[in-house]
């Protein structure tokens, strides 16, 4: 999620689909194949995608960053909007100075939440019920801050967000109330000017571990989480990822698909640390910005922030062998 104006009024530019490429992880043999476009977005009208959670139909459930929505996307293509946020009358959000929902997280029951980031008190975490409809802050965030990724974690019954101005980690009940600091520390705050201004920004729960990207720094991290609940300490396991914003888990494993959003690629990134890339802009990519994955499905969105053109999501299948 990069530093800019809202983009109302900013006419759309359709990148023409080009050649579906991809590239090899390892051993010349590609780990994603068949990628194609399913959907573009307006986005003159804000509809910028920015993270992933999936429906069991194999639809996916979008935030739509500066129209302050989240939408159903089928693997057609066909859009509903299921949620828009609350306007923010003056919003003062850091880096960016508009309202923005950001951070997705689905329930098994259904239900969504989402991060919304405004500068004002409805800066925090907001559940929508299954099937959509009005939005309800559930927790408050300091609005000095910038709530992006979002995680559940349903065996827990808690979420946590990735603060990207703070360099924090909260943790939130699933039913809602007061947010904590779970986890801070160098290792998740912006790097020093003149970077960005973006920490912590994509998170998982993955392996009785919260996993954390840090845009500005280029690395993954992960952070135990202890039998009482607290964090441990924070370990990088892959550096080298600049630009790196939303990730996700392949399977079971710790290898993982990155999205690097400044690049226009896609990385796999083994449990050893090193990277390789297996997507690229010549296959439709504009800005990704989030991944998903599901029974060998891979999905990127793509928020065109930096391009301005052809905001997107897009499907590719994840080859057996790298599904670990």
């Amino acid at each position: 999620m990069p530093r800019l104006p809202r983009p109302a009024g900013i006419a759309m530019a359709v990148l023409a689909l080009g050649v579906l490429a991809t590239a090899p992880a390892s051993g010349g043999e590609p780990a994603l194949s068949d990628a194609r476009l399913v959907a573009h977005f307006d986005f003159a009208a804000g509809r910028t995608p920015e993270n992933i959670a999936l429906e069991r139909d194999g639809s996916a459930d979008l935030t739509f960053a500066f129209a302050r929505q989240v939408a159903n996307v089928t693997r057609q293509g066909a859009t509903r909007i299921l949620a828009t946020l609350p306007s923010v009358a003056n919003p003062h959000t850091p880096l960016v100075r508009a309202a923005m929902v950001l951070g997705i997280a689905r329930a098994h029951d259904g239900t969504l939440y989402v991060t919304y980031a405004t500068g004002t008190a409805k800066t925090g975490v907001w559940r929508i019920a299954r099937g959509g409809g009005a939005p309800r802050q559930i927790a408050k965030l300091p609005a000095d801050g910038l709530p992006n990724g979002l995680a559940l974690d349903e065996h827990r019954g808690v979420l946590y967000a990735a603060d990207s101005v703070l360099g924090t980690v909260w943790r939130i009940p699933r039913s809602g109330g007061k947010a904590v600091a779970w986890a801070k520390g160098a290792a998740l705050t912006p790097a020093p000017a003149p970077s960005e201004g973006v920490g912590a920004n994509g998170i998982k729960v993955h392996g009785h571990a919260v996993w954390v990207s840090n845009t500005d720094r280029g690395t993954l991290l992960r952070i135990p989480v202890r039998p009482d609940d607290t964090a441990g300490a924070v370990e990088k396991r892959a550096t080298g990822l600049a630009g790196i914003d939303d990730f996700a888990f392949t399977g079971r494993g710790h290898t993982v698909l990155a999205a690097l959003i400044s690049s226009n690629r896609v990385a796999l990134v083994r449990p050893d640390g090193t990277h390789t890339e297996v997507l690229t802009r010549q296959a439709g990519l504009s800005n990704p910005t989030a991944v998903a994955v599901r029974d060998r499905t891979v999905y990127v969105a793509g928020g065109a922030y930096y391009t301005m053109r052809d905001p997107n999501l897009l499907i590719a299948r994840l080859h057996r062998g790298f599904d670990r």
